[in-house]
């Protein structure tokens, strides 16, 4: 079952004031931890980084153990993710759709993720909440608690079906729904996804101080070869 990675890697990092996934992360910049992840991960055959050209030379200067091809990306997110499924090879039944500013994924976790994908149609990494969570008013007082049982935080990456994400994004352009991750696009047209428990630290860089913790628990495990 022939099985691609979309790695959405064309925002602006405004966040953050300079380009997060050039910064240098033990000697690699943060998108080509997440590409040599993905090239390591026995489940995936060929990888798709959605980015601009500039972007893509710059940082991603591989040799690569697994095919890696650049594609041009849009406006948003959204835009930027159908860009890839739209250039995926047409035997590509499966993809894993994933965050190029997360570099610390593992590949036991994309294989974990894609294996329940095969099985459910659609699976996503992500965390059980643990903390207490209240319900604020609008002068900033806690008013209430929340129940936190069924509760998750959403990871990448998230994988599905060809046919199932690409009819989800169809629908979602078609009605100018707007939507934060793939999850909530194949929800828009009834289908649920299955929630597989990140084991491992899966950071989302987004403030400069997230790079000094990435760095920190890289420093456990050895950088990409």
């Amino acid at each position: 079952m022939p099985t691609a990675a979309i790695i959405v890697a064309a925002g602006t990092s405004q966040r953050m004031g300079f380009d997060k996934l050039a910064a240098p992360l033990h000697g690699c910049p943060v998108l080509a931890h997440s590409v040599h992840a993905f090239c390591n991960a026995p489940s995936i055959d060929e990888i798709y980084v959605v980015c601009s050209e500039s972007r893509f030379h710059e940082l991603l200067a591989g040799p690569f153990s697994k095919p890696v091809k650049r594609v041009e990306g849009g406006a948003t997110r959204q835009d930027s993710v159908y860009q890839g499924l739209s250039a995926l090879s047409p035997e590509i039944t499966m993809v894993a759709v994933h965050d190029g500013a997360r570099p610390l994924i593992r590949p036991e976790e994309i294989d974990a993720c894609l294996e329940h994908a095969k099985k459910y149609g659609a699976s996503a990494l992500g965390r059980k909440v643990t903390e207490t969570l209240k319900r604020a008013d609008h002068e900033g007082f806690a008013r209430s608690s929340v129940d936190r049982a069924l509760l998750w935080f959403m990871e990448t990456p998230q994988c599905f079906r060809v046919n199932v994400l690409k009819r989800a994004y169809q629908h979602v352009r078609e009605r100018l729904l707007q939507v934060t991750d793939e999850v909530s696009a194949v929800e828009a047209i009834g289908i649920s996804t299955y929630l597989v428990e990140s084991r491992s630290p899966n950071l989302k860089i987004t403030v400069p101080a997230d790079l000094t913790l990435a760095s920190h628990l890289l420093g456990k495990n050895s950088t990409p070869e």
